[in-house]
């Protein structure tokens, strides 16, 4: 059952933060989420309306993954968890537009920063794309039986990948802040992954083109990424799938957002 704590009710039991100023920030689906501000200090407070569950990690796990992060550059410091309540410190910086993306200097820092994350200790728990597919099933109304069997299908038919790294495994722009240094934002769904998935993540989400696409696998493989364009499309086929299942299973996503994803996928099949 969700419970809406106050936000000035959560901050008292936060050695620190009692009495600051709070700012409520947009975005968030499972979660409120605060601007707080005290002495001088800044930070992110996010709570959550349930607890939860895969695929997202528990704010224990996700706290874990990004100390480590944070201990290499790569994220902002986890200041106070609980198990629907997550503090991390303020990043000063850009959060990335879309567009940049283009950019091939940004896709430069974006690989560098990301053969840096693919490089952390493992996690332990791999991701589970049926769980995920699963859960978002659950919650559609009135679903498109075609692009969800299409969509599952692909999901199903994916096999386990066998070189495992730490990924990000939402790596959508407003996940990515330069600092100018680039770093990583909501470290939520992080677990052991195909490194190609995070790549994917940014062609696919992005609707990059082949050249955005190409630049980016030889700025991550050092000039040799001719020869993953076959995985790295696997991998979008993959996100696009995942990506219908979530969107179809948010109430605010229109049916014309639905049909031109579902046109991609289908054109990723053809």
């Amino acid at each position: 059952m969700s419970v809406h704590r106050p936000v000035e009710e959560v901050l008292m039991t936060i050695p620190g933060w009692e009495g600051s100023d709070v700012t409520q920030l947009e975005g968030g689906w499972t979660n409120r989420t605060w601007l707080v501000e005290r002495d001088g200090r800044r930070a992110v407070l996010k709570i959550d309306d349930e607890p939860r569950r895969a695929p997202l990690n528990s704010r224990a796990d996700e706290a874990g993954i990004q100390a480590v992060a944070a201990a290499a550059g790569l994220a902002s410091p986890v200041l106070h968890v609980e198990s629907q309540v997550y503090l991390t410190e303020w990043m000063e910086g850009t959060v990335l537009e879309p567009q940049s993306l283009r950019q091939t200097r940004t896709i430069e820092s974006i690989a560098a920063a990301l053969r840096r994350a693919h490089a952390l200790p493992l996690v332990g728990r791999s991701f589970d794309s049926t769980i995920a597919a699963k859960r978002y099933v659950e919650k559609i109304s009135n679903p498109d039986t075609q692009i969800v069997a299409l969509a599952t299908g692909i999901i199903e038919a994916m096999r386990l990948p066998h070189n495992l790294c730490c990924c990000h495994n939402d790596l959508v722009a407003e996940n990515i802040i330069a600092t100018p240094e680039i770093r990583f934002l909501d470290w939520e769904y992080a677990c052991d992954n195909d490194p190609l998935f995070d790549l994917a993540t940014l062609v696919e989400h992005h609707e990059l083109d082949d050249g955005a696409a190409t630049r980016l696998l030889d700025a991550y493989f050092d000039g040799d990424g001719t020869r993953w364009r076959a995985k790295l499309r696997e991998q979008q086929r993959l996100y696009l799938a995942l990506l219908w299942l979530w969107m179809a299973s948010r109430p605010g996503t229109t049916a014309i957002e639905l049909a031109g994803i579902a046109d991609r996928l289908r054109a990723a099949e053809a």
